[in-house]
């Protein structure tokens, strides 16, 4: 069922902030920092495939994204859902059945035997995609999703995600060069902001966290990092 109604977008992100916090997908550790899929080291992680196992979270949270996307892009701008492999498939179905659409996914790589297909699902030339992951942090692996969707001669200028580094300077333009539009509910500001609010970590913490979240590269550098 499609939403009727939601939050205006500064209190959807305070609330997408306040579950992630509860549920405790935000990992804060200056002292011992994470390692990312990228190699580099960040006082800061995110889980947010935590969020399939919390039925009630999950079912607020796909509302506001859908209710997200509806406002921005309009109610009849897509005729398909697609959700990035792996973490972007639960919520790419979630959204789509919200929005009463066929779902697909899209493989990181093509799948290498049998049809060698990169789209499972059905995908057809001149479709109005959405792409739905679950969070984006500088934007690489949507411009290769989208890709690989163009490719099928579909259409594909949209991507939604639960949550937004928003901290790389040059994201949003380089979506916006490709023709993407990126929809979100929550960054790492609004999860800061609630968490000093709550008092969910101490105040050392978040202040070694924003420290990083103003220029993660400088530092890195000034701990020695790449």
């Amino acid at each position: 069922m499609i939403p009727a109604t939601y939050p205006d977008p500064h209190t959807m992100a305070q609330m997408t902030a306040r579950m992630l916090l509860d549920i405790k997908a935000v990992h804060f550790n200056a002292a011992e920092p994470f390692t990312h899929s990228s190699g580099k080291q960040a006082p800061t992680y995110i889980d947010c495939r935590k969020l399939i196992s919390y039925p009630r979270i999950r079912a607020t949270l796909m509302d506001f994204l859908t209710c997200t996307v509806m406002r921005n892009a309009g109610l009849e701008a897509f005729d398909n859902i697609a959700g990035g492999e792996t973490a972007g498939i639960p919520f790419a179905a979630l959204v789509a059945e919200r929005m009463a659409l066929p779902m697909t996914y899209v493989r990181k790589k093509p799948k290498g035997y049998g049809r060698d297909a990169q789209i499972e699902g059905q995908m057809n030339a001149g479709e109005r995609v959405l792409l739905v992951e679950d969070l984006t942090t500088d934007g690489g692996s949507k411009l290769k999703f989208v890709e690989a969707i163009r490719k099928t001669g579909a259409l594909c200028g949209d991507t939604a995600v639960i949550f937004f580094y928003d901290i790389f300077a040059d994201t949003l333009p380089d979506l916006a060069a490709e023709g993407i539009t990126l929809h979100y509910l929550c960054t790492w500001a609004d999860v800061v902001a609630e968490a000093r609010r709550a008092g969910d970590f101490d105040e050392e913490t978040l202040t070694e966290v924003e420290r990083f979240l103003a220029g993660p590269d400088a530092w890195r550098a000034a701990r020695g990092g790449g």
